[in-house]
């Protein structure tokens, strides 16, 4: 029974340090994840200021494929780190009350804003360059969108895609993603 007990202490503390909570809206909140007051103006220029890139993820309470993310997507040492070191995620909860202000200087209740950017799906990640015009609105802004729970690979993809400016490039994600399998990445 001691040697049940010490085997099992050891994989537990080898397991990884990554979790998330539980918040008290029923999100998953992460260490990367950030509270701010959701100006995404403001959001926008602290993630320049850290050399960083701005991510919003909406989520939404008792989204199953949101918990798949958070469970098992994010977790992944290679995309928990790289997150940590290329971005600055803010998360707004899509039947939320919390005042968000859109690049534009609009100011609306979480819910609102994100039918204002036509979100249907939960998780929703919405990738932002470094600069964004003053008239523009999230929608308009995002280099990138990514709707829906991905896998892994997928996710690791977006991530180095949007960091590394492929937007900017001929080569859309799709083909980035299928070039990347082909290099011997896995796929999801």
């Amino acid at each position: 029974m001691k040697r049940l007990f010490a085997a099992l202490m050891l994989v537990l503390m080898a397991a990884p340090a990554w979790a998330f909570t539980m918040g008290d809206d029923g999100l998953h909140k992460t260490e990367w994840q950030r509270d701010t007051f959701k100006d995404l103006r403001e959001d926008l220029a602290e993630a320049n200021a850290e050399g960083k890139r701005l991510l919003v993820m909406i989520e939404q309470r008792g989204c199953i494929y949101c918990t798949k993310m958070h469970e098992e997507v994010f977790p992944d040492p290679k995309i928990d780190q790289y997150i940590k070191d290329h971005y600055f995620v803010i998360q707004i909860n899509m039947f939320g009350d919390v005042d968000v202000t859109d690049f534009d200087g609009t100011t609306l209740p979480e819910k609102d804003m994100v039918g204002r950017w036509n979100a249907l799906f939960t998780p929703t990640l919405m990738f932002f360059p470094e600069e964004v015009p003053a008239d523009s609105t999230a929608r308009q802004a995002a280099v990138a969108v990514m709707p829906g729970a991905f896998g892994k690979h997928t996710t690791f993809n977006i991530l180095n895609w949007v960091v590394d400016h492929g937007y900017d490039g001929d080569e859309n994600f799709q083909k980035y993603h299928a070039r990347m399998i082909a290099e011997g990445g896995p796929s999801d």
